[in-house]
């Protein structure tokens, strides 16, 4: 009898994952804590930041980011079919990748003073240099991303969730490590540095670094360990198939994956620290998103496929209707308490050394600008792997694609000139138009089921969560003015009072207008807990208990 259930697996694969994206989360605030610690916002700072535009997109255009979603599928069919089969067509997909990655990195470091050129238009002709120099050593990672890709995904397929959940901690560990010690390395000045200065250099080193131990080496190391097979397969049945499938999600440039190279792009022509600035103020408000996106994704995925692989159109919609309620639930209050508490969030995370005072205030506006649209992006994150499930990958890459074309000329021509908050601004509406978009074709093709409820749902938990918020917003603030001790320990009395205040004044609301909300909160407790209380006691437990104690 096996010790964990189906659904429990697939439960603890989401609390591994999950537990992954919250460390990976902290660790990437650390590392940006660390950047602007040292290089405050502009100079140094906008460029280390400016040079992920190319290689991100390159690896959107190989859909890296999507493996698990194109090969999985294919590759567990033909698995159960014929396993000496399945691995042809694995080697086949790797090294296509691996050929693929290698030409179009190359390309880009020949190429990287006109693609820095292109990509940040409003930096000056020595800045653009610079640029090109740190291109140049971050591009090569992409190769070890789309390559470990395959890994992961294979990884992925036999249930193994640790290494992939430890590939983000050794990225950005590697980043910070880099960042700070090879400064300390004898030569390193001479070797990597302009001038003998090494600025953001080290930083750099540690992406590829990073990427190449803990999203290549490690998954080919645990995927050797479980018997992989590799052979030189140039052509295989499948890869027309799994072309069908990739292909939109490489050709379709979606305004959710271009939104944080719009931001470095179009933040160059405003002007000197606004590419920084508008990076800082994302990463704080992507962290809910991640959190909460993450875990909805993850529980809901399997599920949605499984549903509609057994022919339950109702089951269907009905768990997409809970992930979709769950995830608003959680993602409102969250985002607004943020908002109200943004000043200090980023007091503590980012103030201190060259980063002070004014530059805080300067990410303010925008840091709420872009936490304002936080429930679109997890709408997003649930509702496009309910399209996934379908196997529809042509829908969300195509109208994604026609919106970020809408919003280039709108980004040049009318945020640009009006400064960072309007980039910040659009950046929101853009995402949120997108979203919107996918829900009506979505009630146009399978009805409004999934979505029923989620309208008053909202009305509700604005209810309680924005008057919450109002009160938290005037402590926060009020706490800040008024408090004469070290600004970092002012902004964590400031913070702790406005989340009192928050949660002071939005629960008794909550149990007023809202109290499916408290339940939905509360619910996964209880079920741990009934679970715990019913579970019988084997023999044995209470040794193997003393033990684990």
């Amino acid at each position: 009898m096996p010790l964990l259930t189906a659904r429990q697996r697939m439960g603890a694969a989401a609390l591994i994952l999950a537990a992954s994206a919250v460390l990976s989360r902290l660790m990437g605030l650390v590392r940006d804590k660390v950047i602007s610690w040292q290089f405050g916002a502009g100079g140094e700072a906008d460029l280390y930041f400016a040079a992920f535009v190319v290689p991100d997109i390159i690896n959107y255009l190989l859909a890296g980011g999507f493996m698990s979603i194109t090969i999985i599928p294919l590759l567990a069919a033909r698995f159960r079919e014929d396993e000496a089969d399945a691995w042809r067509f694995f080697s086949c997909v790797f090294f296509w990748m691996l050929v693929s990655s290698l030409a179009l990195t190359g390309a880009g470091m020949i190429w990287a003073e006109q693609l820095a050129r292109l990509t940040a238009p409003g930096f000056s002709p020595e800045a653009l240099g610079r640029l090109a120099f740190f291109m140049r050593i971050i591009l090569p990672a992409q190769v070890f991303f789309l390559a470990g890709a395959c890994f992961t995904a294979l990884l992925l397929l036999r249930r193994q969730f640790s290494v992939p959940a430890l590939t983000p901690l050794i990225y950005n560990g590697a980043i910070i490590a880099m960042g700070l010690l090879l400064p300390l390395l004898p030569g390193a000045g001479a070797l990597f540095g302009k001038g003998g200065h090494l600025g953001m250099t080290g930083y750099c080193v540690g992406v590829t670094l990073g990427a190449g131990l803990g999203a290549f080496l490690l998954p080919f190391q645990a995927a050797r360990a479980g018997g992989l097979r590799l052979s030189f397969v140039w052509r295989h049945p499948l890869i027309l198939r799994f072309l069908v499938i990739a292909l939109p999600l490489m050709l379709g440039q979606t305004v959710v994956m271009l939104d944080e190279q719009f931001l470095r792009v179009f933040g160059s022509l405003v002007g000197d620290g606004a590419v920084s600035l508008l990076n800082y103020g994302r990463r704080i408000a992507q962290v809910p998103v991640g959190l909460v996106g993450q875990a909805a994704a993850v529980a809901s995925y399997p599920f949605l496929v499984r549903l509609l692989a057994d022919g339950e159109d109702e089951r269907f919609a009905a768990t997409l209707r809970t992930a979709l309620a769950a995830s608003l639930g959680l993602i409102i209050p969250c985002a607004l308490w943020m908002m109200a508490a943004s000043w200090p969030i980023l007091g503590i995370i980012f103030q201190g050394g060259r980063f002070g005072p004014e530059e805080t205030l300067a990410a303010l506006p925008l840091t709420r600008l872009m936490l304002a649209p936080a429930p679109f992006w997890i709408f997003y994150m649930v509702l496009v792997r309910a399209y996934y499930a379908h196997g529809d990958t042509l829908t969300p890459a195509l109208t994604g694609t026609v919106v970020t074309i809408v919003c280039i000329p709108l980004y040049y021509f009318l945020a640009v000139p009006l400064g960072a908050w309007a980039v910040a601004a659009l950046s929101g509406l853009g995402v949120s138009a997108y979203v919107v978009w996918l829900i009506v074709i979505w009630a146009r093709r399978h009805g409004g089921a999934a979505f029923a409820g989620l309208a008053p749902l909202t009305a509700r938990c604005l209810a309680c969560s924005v008057p919450a918020a109002g009160i938290a917003w005037l402590v926060a603030d009020a706490a800040l003015a008024r408090l004469t001790i070290a600004p970092f320990f002012a902004a964590c009395v400031a913070l702790t009072a406005s989340g009192a205040a928050f949660a002071l004044t939005g629960v008794p609301l909550a149990r007023l207008v809202a109290p499916e909300l408290l339940d939905m909160a509360a619910r996964p407790v209880r079920q741990r807990l009934a679970r715990h209380k019913d579970r019988p006691t084997a023999p044995g437990d209470a040794c193997q208990n003393d033990k684990d104690t």
